[in-house]
């Protein structure tokens, strides 16, 4: 008996359409990440990518739980001295809803070249709107 490695030519690609209406922010990108990467499949291998298409809509009605729409910041650093700049979860799900899903989805991939094609592989966007018909995406529900 061998052992099953799948090879990137071999892998067939599957687009799914994800609302994320009312979704918990966290549960939402943990299962799509596992989606991005392949992990659903019976053919999963760690180092090539298995996973498939995922589009997600509504992006502006996803949910944080507790306080951390308050309490929860995104941090980043610009390079220069005294360069760090914070952006509160409240004020970014009103300007940037889009980041906030994608940030957190990003967080959950690997991080290497593969993370990054994984990486590619969603879209996201605030209505209930995509470009993406001709694919004929698949409804995923969580």
């Amino acid at each position: 008996m061998k052992t099953f490695m799948a090879k990137p030519g071999e892998v067939e690609r599957k687009w799914y359409v994800v609302d994320a209406t009312d979704m918990v922010l966290g549960r939402l990108a943990s299962n799509v990440a596992a989606v991005l990467r392949g992990k659903n499949k019976p053919i999963f291998t760690p180092n090539v990518d298995t996973g498939d298409y995922v589009i997600i809509i509504n992006a502006d009605k996803v949910r944080l739980t507790g306080k951390k729409l308050e309490q929860k910041y995104y941090r980043y650093h610009t390079g220069y001295i005294g360069g760090l700049k914070e952006i509160q979860y409240k004020d970014m799900m009103e300007k940037k809803p889009v980041l906030a899903v994608e940030l957190a989805i990003k967080g959950m991939l690997p991080k290497n070249s593969i993370g990054r094609k994984m990486f590619k592989k969603l879209k996201v966007y605030v209505g209930s709107e995509h470009p993406h018909a001709a694919q004929q995406p698949i409804e995923l529900k969580f």
